[in-house]
Formats: structure tokens, sequence, C-alpha cells
């Protein structure tokens, strides 16, 4: 229970536009392409705080476990490119192609399904502001109730003749009124003499 006044608003999950979006995605498929796969940790990690979702976290421990793997195989082979074997070199050649490919393909899949189910965003230039909060009663006395902006108003219901045996009583009830009125009157008249 919140006590008086406005109720907190709860945070809404808001999408970035598509240009951000898109900027992101570029910036980290560079990052991981440049490195050789040696920084596909962080489009994964970026991936795992967005869809906040176990799998995902899971699949950035395995990324960085690779990507460890890979380091330390890089470091164990020899400097000098004649020396290492075909089989060490097409293994590196291998586990690099396929960390790229791997990493790359799950982490565009899974953000752009992520921001898909999240809805369309505002169209550019459009401003994005939440509302208002309502005034305290209004929250109180119809918290469900929500407009649907897509529903043309319906007009005020008109309001209903009376019937007629309302007009009926009424105008008993003015008779009546005249009537007490005039012998009020006249008893008035018959005391004064």
């Amino acid at each position: 229970m919140h006590g008086y006044g406005p109720m907190p608003q709860q945070p809404t999950t808001s999408r970035p536009s598509p240009a951000t979006l898109t900027t992101v995605r570029v910036i980290l498929v560079a990052l991981t392409v440049l490195s050789c796969g040696l920084l596909g940790w962080a489009p994964m990690l970026r991936l795992a705080i967005v869809t906040r979702k176990p799998r995902d976290w899971f699949l950035l421990v395995v990324v960085l476990a690779l990507n460890i793997g890979l380091f330390v195989f890089i470091m164990a082979t020899p400097d000098d490119p004649d020396q290492m074997s075909d089989a060490a070199a097409l293994f590196m050649m291998l586990w690099i192609l396929g960390l790229l490919a791997g990493v790359i393909t799950y982490y565009l899949y899974a953000e752009i399904r992520h921001y898909n189910t999240l809805g369309a965003p505002a169209p550019y230039g459009a401003p994005v502001h939440p509302a208002p909060p309502l005034p305290y009663q209004q929250q109180h006395l119809a918290p469900h109730q929500q407009p649907n902006p897509y529903t043309a108003p319906t007009p005020p219901p008109t309001p209903k003749p009376a019937p007629q045996r309302l007009d009926q009583v009424r105008a008993e009830l003015d008779e009546l009124s005249d009537y007490l009125r005039k012998e009020n009157k006249d008893s008035r008249d018959g005391e004064g003499r």
C-alpha cells in the first residue's frame, strides 16, 4: 500500500529507435570480426543483459570459455608460421570461423527476435513521452478503464421524456398546492373578521 498521492509509475521497457539498434549491431559485429572472434563475448554480454534469459547467460559463459581456449591455443602455437603444422593451422582457422559464425548468427537472430516481440517503435521524429499520471480520484475510481483510441466517440445518451404518469402526478400536486393555498387564504380571511 502506498498511501495518499499518485501511484508510483511502473518502469516500462522502452524500445530504442531502429537507427540506434542498427548502429549497436554493426559495431558489435565489426568488433567481433576484427578481433577474429576473441571479443565475441561482447555481443553475447549485450544480448544476455537485454533479454535477461538464462539461456543467453549460459551461452555467454560458453563463448567466454571458447574465447579463452582460443587465446590459449594461439599463445601455444609457435610464432613462426613455418613451424606450425597444417593440422594446427586448420584447427585454429575452423575454431575462429565457427566462433565468428555462431556468435554473429545467434546474436543477430536473438536480438532482432527480442525487439520484434516488444512491438513496433514510434515513427521517426515522433516524441515519446510517458502518459501523465492520473489524479488520485481517477486512479481509484476507474483503475482498469482505458479508452480505446480506435473507436469513434459515442454521443452521450439523450434524456428520455418523462413518463405520462409522472406528468399526471405533478399536475395533481400543483392542483393540491393551489387548493391548499386557497384554503389557507380563506381561513386567514375568516379569522380576521
